[in-house]
């Protein structure tokens, strides 16, 4: 079966406020099979972000390619949808109002695409929740109307950059377990980038250890291993550590 995404020979290079170049990625070459779940991880500044963004066609590669379902990905687009570590939510907005943002620019009508909002909504726990503002809510609260306003459009593709980095231990548990839960009814191709290397075990089919930058991919890692997992497995410990010595040296 062909990829949903490859990535053929990416770099990305930055310019600096003085004008010096540095090289964030280098020669990365990855292909995403449709449905599943991918986790990169690595050292901050490894550009782990920067593909993500390149994906999402909010950045462009200086070399290489990203292709979805074999044509370049030159702009945004609504096949592939991006989830952020901020929360991202039109504050003026109420919850359903937020979710169904989407589909109303795509000229879906209000009845429509309340309706399908109310669906998303269920599907993260937030129904109750509809009515409320962004600022009335927990950060795991917003995070969940993200993830819904993400999957109301539609994509074929989720990209998701730290989406529980700035989360409390606790909720984040409770998040990776809803997030899980929401790939396995929708099988969206999930690719979601972290520095937890304890999350990238729990959530993924693979992971994918990128080195210090430039960002290059060092191993990738199929997680054989079946859901639900529970940390207290001896194969999550040994592979904890394989991962976490991986980068060490990286």
């Amino acid at each position: 079966m062909d990829p949903v995404i490859s990535i053929s020979n990416l770099s990305k290079e930055f310019s600096t406020e003085r004008g010096e170049q540095f090289l964030a990625v280098d020669n990365f070459n990855l292909e995403i099979p449709k449905n599943s779940f991918t986790c990169i991880v690595g050292p901050s500044g490894c550009g782990k972000s920067t593909v993500l963004r390149i994906a999402a066609g909010l950045e462009k590669a200086s070399a290489g390619e990203i292709n979805y379902k074999g044509a370049v990905i030159e702009k945004p687009g609504r096949e592939i949808g991006l989830v952020f570590q901020e929360y991202s939510l039109f504050p003026w907005l109420s919850v359903i109002e937020n979710v169904a943002a989407g589909p109303e620019f795509a000229g879906i009508n209000r009845e429509k695409r309340h309706e399908e909002a109310l669906g998303y909504l269920r599907m993260v726990n937030m129904l109750d929740f509809r009515d409320s503002y962004p600022h009335e809510l927990s950060g795991g609260m917003r995070q969940r109307v993200a993830i819904a306003r993400a999957l109301a459009n539609h994509p074929d593709v989720l990209l998701m950059d730290e989406p529980f980095g700035a989360l409390d231990a606790h909720t984040r548990i409770l998040l990776q377990r809803e997030l899980l839960k929401v790939w396995e009814m929708t099988r969206k191709t999930v690719v979601l980038v972290t520095h937890s290397v304890d999350e990238a075990i729990y959530l993924a089919d693979r992971i994918v250890i990128m080195s210090s930058r430039p960002g290059r991919i060092r191993d990738i890692i199929d997680v054989d291993m079946q859901r639900p997992r529970s940390r207290a497995m001896p194969q999550f410990g040994k592979l904890t550590d394989f991962i976490l010595k991986a980068l060490e040296q990286g």
